[in-house]
C-alpha cells in the first residue's frame, strides 16, 4: 500500500525525546534525564526510556540543538601554513597537536585542522566560514596574517602558536633566538669559525638556495628570522641556505649546496630543525665526510630522529607538547570570558655527538 508524503516524512525524520517519551509512557522531563543523567531516575523507568529509544533508533539528543543552546559550535580551529599531509610529517607539530588536543579535551571541543586560505573555492569549510568558536594559528608569517584579519573580523577568540599577531592576540613562544644562539656558542667554544646555516623557509614562497640581503628583506617567517638572528650573533659572516619546509630530504639538498666546494666548505652546521641537520649529515657522508671528525651538525628542537647511525644529535630541546597544551589553556579561558595568556617557553640545550673541535 502506498502512503502519503507525509507518512514518508514522518516515517524519515529523526526521532525526538518526545517521541520516546510517548512510546516509554512518561513525561519528556523524565525521559530527557535519563540522557542527561542530571538527576536519579527509577532503573524501571529508566529500562522502559531505553528501550523505547531503541525502539526508535533515538540514539540520544541532537548535538546541533544543544550547540545552539550554548551558543558554540564545540570546536576549534587550527590554521596551518602548509598542506595537511605536510605539517603532519613534522614530529613538531604532531607534538604540539597532542597537547593543544589534550588542553581541549577538558572543554569537550574538537579540533577542526584548516589551511590559510580565506577564499572558498567549493563547498570545504574555510578560516571565513567554518562554525568553530575560537581559532589556534600556527605561525603568523604574511599569508597567515591575512587569516587573523579574516579571525578578527567574526570577533573568534584567536591564539597564536610562534608568531606575533599583536599585543591584543596571546602568543605562545619558544626563546628561538636564545636558543639559536646558544647553539652558535658551543661551536664557537670548540673552535669553529667557517660555518654554514640551514634555514627553515623564510616566507610563504618557500623558495630554496642560498640567502642574500635582497631574500633576506623579504623574511616574514618569524621564527626562521629569530634562529637565524641568534646564529649571526655568534658568526655573522656565515653563508646561509634556505629549505622548503623542515624535513630530511631538503636538509640533505642544502647540506649539498653548502658542502659542494671542499675550498669553502664549512667546519660546522647550524640547521634551524633537527629533520634538517639529519638531511645535512646525510649530504656529508654522500661525500665521504665523517660527523663529527670533518663536519660538526647541529640542530634544532630536541625529536627523535631515525637514521642518523647511532648519533645523538647536538641540538636545543623544545617543548613542543607544552607549548600546544597552553594554547589550548588560553582557548579555555578566552571562551569563559577571561584573558588568554602569552607564554615564553625555554629551549634546553643538549649537547650530542654529531659536534666536536675543529
Amino acid at each position: 500500500m502506498s502512503t502519503s508524503p507525509e507518512q514518508d516524512r514522518e516515517t524519515h525524520r529523526r526521532a525526538t525525546i518526545a517521541d520516546v517519551a510517548r512510546t516509554a509512557g512518561v513525561s519528556p522531563s523524565t525521559a530527557s534525564v535519563v540522557f542527561s543523567g542530571k538527576a536519579p531516575v527509577a532503573d524501571a523507568t529508566r529500562d522502559r526510556v531505553l528501550a523505547a529509544a531503541a525502539e526508535l533508533g533515538y540514539a540520544g539528543p541532537d548535538p546541533r540543538a544543544a550547540s545552539l543552546r550554548r551558543g558554540r559550535s564545540g570546536i576549534v580551529a587550527v590554521v596551518l601554513e602548509e598542506h595537511l599531509r605536510t605539517a603532519f610529517r613534522d614530529p613538531v607539530k604532531i607534538a604540539m597537536m597532542d597537547g593543544l588536543t589534550d588542553a581541549l579535551a577538558a572543554l569537550g571541543a574538537g579540533v577542526l585542522l584548516l589551511r590559510d586560505e580565506s577564499e572558498a573555492t567549493d563547498d570545504a569549510p574555510t578560516i571565513a566560514t567554518a562554525p568553530v568558536d575560537a581559532v589556534v594559528l600556527i605561525g603568523c608569517s604574511g599569508r597567515m596574517r591575512t587569516a587573523l584579519d579574516v579571525v578578527r573580523a567574526r570577533a573568534l577568540p584567536v591564539v597564536v602558536i610562534e608568531g606575533d599577531a599583536g599585543d591584543d592576540v596571546p602568543r605562545i613562544e619558544l626563546d628561538n633566538r636564545e636558543a639559536a644562539a646558544q647553539i652558535a656558542r658551543h661551536l664557537r667554544g670548540l673552535g669553529h669559525e667557517r660555518v654554514g646555516i640551514v634555514t627553515l623557509p623564510l616566507s610563504a614562497d618557500r623558495t630554496r638556495g642560498d640567502v642574500t640581503a635582497e631574500r633576506l628583506a623579504t623574511l616574514t617567517v618569524e621564527v626562521t628570522g629569530e634562529r637565524l638572528a641568534g646564529t649571526r650573533e655568534v658568526f655573522p659572516d656565515a653563508r646561509v641556505v634556505s629549505a622548503a619546509g623542515s624535513f630530511i630530504d631538503e636538509g640533505v639538498i642544502a647540506g649539498r649546496t653548502l658542502l659542494a666546494d671542499p675550498a669553502t666548505r664549512p667546519t660546522a652546521v647550524v640547521a634551524q630543525s633537527d629533520l634538517l641537520a639529519a638531511g645535512v649529515i646525510r649530504a656529508a657522508e654522500e661525500l665521504g665526510l665523517r660527523v663529527p671528525e670533518d663536519l660538526s651538525v647541529a640542530g634544532f628542537d630536541g625529536i627523535r630522529v631515525d637514521g642518523l647511525a647511532g648519533h645523538v644529535l647536538t641540538t636545543a630541546v623544545q617543548p613542543a607538547e607544552e607549548k600546544g597544551r597552553a594554547a589550548g589553556e588560553a582557548v579555555a579561558r578566552m571562551l569563559t570570558g577571561e584573558r588568554g595568556a602569552s607564554i615564553r617557553f625555554t629551549c634546553v640545550f643538549r649537547e650530542g655527538t654529531t659536534t666536536a673541535s675543529v
